[in-house]
């Protein structure tokens, strides 16, 4: 009996407690640059490393889109993983290897971007600017 309790003691004084901490971006109000639309936002849960966004087209726009595609939604949401890299939030290449894309965060920045790569050529460009952007931080 005394073994046990003094295993079970050494387990305890070895293994690390740790506090989980967990970080979410809100980032709402989100304008376009060619598109309207009624509700636009990023949310980024770093601690899961998944960014959701969520939007409703205007009517005008949801009709443009509609016209050439008859799956588009007027209301819809997806999901992309997200990693960090340099300061940045970049979510994972949608594309082909030799050209895709990227939606990329900056911490603390209003402003979303989109690096374009096609042949090793790097691109970025402004795609939006939001007008609230929220941080939470949660530790268990």
């Amino acid at each position: 009996m005394r073994k046990i309790k003094y295993l079970i003691f050494l387990f305890l004084i070895i293994l690390p407690i740790q506090t989980l901490k967990s970080e979410i971006i809100i980032l709402s109000a989100c304008d376009d640059k060619q598109d309207e639309f009624l509700k636009n936002e990023y949310i980024l849960n770093l601690n899961e490393l998944i960014m959701t966004r969520n939007y409703v087209y205007k009517e005008k726009t949801y009709q443009k889109y509609r016209l050439t595609d008859l799956s588009v939604k007027k209301s819809n949401s997806y999901v992309r993983n997200i990693y960090e890299e340099g300061g940045k939030i970049l979510t994972h290449k949608h594309g082909y290897p030799q050209f895709y894309t990227q939606i990329l965060f900056e911490k603390e920045k209003r402003e979303i971007f989109i690096k374009t790569v096609l042949n090793g050529e790097v691109g970025i460009s402004k795609i939006s600017t939001c007008k609230k952007i929220e941080k939470f931080d949660q530790e268990s």
